[in-house]
């Protein structure tokens, strides 16, 4: 079991900010977008999606407040939200992107049994616990 179990409120609303990561377009243009700010042109340029459907996947993503927007003259500048967003692209990006994933940690933390071994798909990893003394 987690460390924190969800509600089915809180899963519920898991799963909807999800499916919002979970459109090819939408996510494409977070992905650009952790760079920084782009302008609609900009992203229009970056991904090929083309008008109406880059305006259209555009407001889901304002909808579903994973972009914020600031406007100067005609000109809209898009940016992710916040740092969470940031965060759950990159994670995406790492487990189907073909991005580096973030370094493994080292010391007695991440003594783990079975180790050298590649986990076998589906299968549950646990964790040891070492006592201080117990080595």
């Amino acid at each position: 079991m987690s460390a924190m179990a969800l509600t089915r409120e809180q899963a519920e609303q898991a799963v909807e900010r999800l499916r919002a990561y979970g459109q090819p377009q939408r996510l494409m243009i977070l992905s650009h977008l952790q760079a920084g700010e782009l302008t609609v042109g900009g992203i229009d340029a970056a991904t090929g999606i083309g008008q109406p459907a880059l305006s259209q996947q555009l407001a889901e993503l304002r909808r579903a407040g994973l972009v914020a927007t600031r406007r100067v003259s005609k000109q809209v500048f898009y940016r992710l939200a916040d740092v969470s967003v940031a965060h759950c692209v990159r994670s995406i990006e790492t487990q189907f992107g073909g991005a580096e994933a973030a370094p493994e940690p080292e010391g007695p933390a991440a003594d783990t049994r079975g180790a050298g071994r590649p986990p076998q798909k589906g299968a549950a990893m646990f964790a040891r616990v070492i006592r201080e003394g117990s080595r």
